[in-house]
């Protein structure tokens, strides 16, 4: 198992946990898909890709379907993705991806955060490069030859192929999404859901006491409901979790 098997059994049960948050954030997701590529999701992949994510949390059909009419109506304002980078206490990178229809507001909420628990809001470039831009794909594992799999999946640059109790992951680069998605539909293989992550190249150790600061700033971010996903480099054994 490699770097990607750790980093998702690591945060499997730390994040994403509060449903009506990941309810908010999947519906940011279906309005910037609709304003994309329109609301039929057979001629939208991006549309059908976050659907699956919508019904792997359990989210109703009549929710997604009004989120959909929503993000149709032409009154309804585009969420535009923002990165911010920064530094929590005791030299912990940290990684934020925000969809926000103010960015105003949400610049100023940020930079609140960080100041408030003694961590410093950096410029655009100054920690991301320590995380690989990744997507990933969760696939039913039944009537799949997994060595079979494995060996098409290499041609499109998949790196890590695991098996756990809810079926099984593939990550391979950000950039290779859209083949994959491809080649998983055409063959009728069940996508579960489907997504993108910033694995941290390298994690940081340090005390449960220091680890404390970090979470402090780390659940304060989270809370913001313009934030979609929360990255950073602290080893998650620090917490004691």
């Amino acid at each position: 198992m490699g770097r990607a098997f750790e980093f998702r059994k690591a945060r499997k049960m730390k994040r994403w946990a509060a449903m009506s948050k990941a309810f908010t954030r999947i519906g940011k997701d279906i309005v910037m898909a609709v304003k994309e590529g329109g609301p039929d999701p057979d001629a939208n992949s991006r549309l059908r890709a976050v659907i699956q994510n919508a019904k792997s949390v359990n989210m109703p059909k009549d929710n997604i379907e009004r989120a959909i009419k929503r993000a149709s109506d032409k009154n309804q304002g585009d969420y535009k993705e923002v990165l911010f980078e920064g530094y929590a206490p005791h030299g912990i990178a940290v990684l934020i991806e925000t969809a926000t229809d103010n960015n105003t507001r949400t610049v100023a909420n940020v930079r609140s955060y960080f100041n408030k628990c003694d961590g410093n809001l950096g410029t655009s470039g100054s920690v991301a490069f320590m995380f690989d831009h990744v997507c990933n794909f969760r696939i039913n594992a039944e009537g799949n030859d997994m060595e079979e799999l494995e060996l098409e999946l290499i041609d499109f640059g998949v790196e890590e192929i695991f098996e756990d109790e809810d079926g099984v992951l593939i990550y391979a680069p950000f950039e290779s999404f859209g083949a994959i998605q491809s080649f998983l539909e055409e063959r009728s293989i069940e996508i579960l859901s489907s997504g993108f992550e910033r694995i941290p190249q390298v994690t940081k150790t340090i005390s449960p006491e220091q680890a404390a600061d970090v979470e402090k700033l780390l659940e304060k971010i989270e809370e913001d409901d313009d934030v979609q996903n929360v990255y950073h480099t602290m080893d998650e054994n620090s917490s004691g979790a």
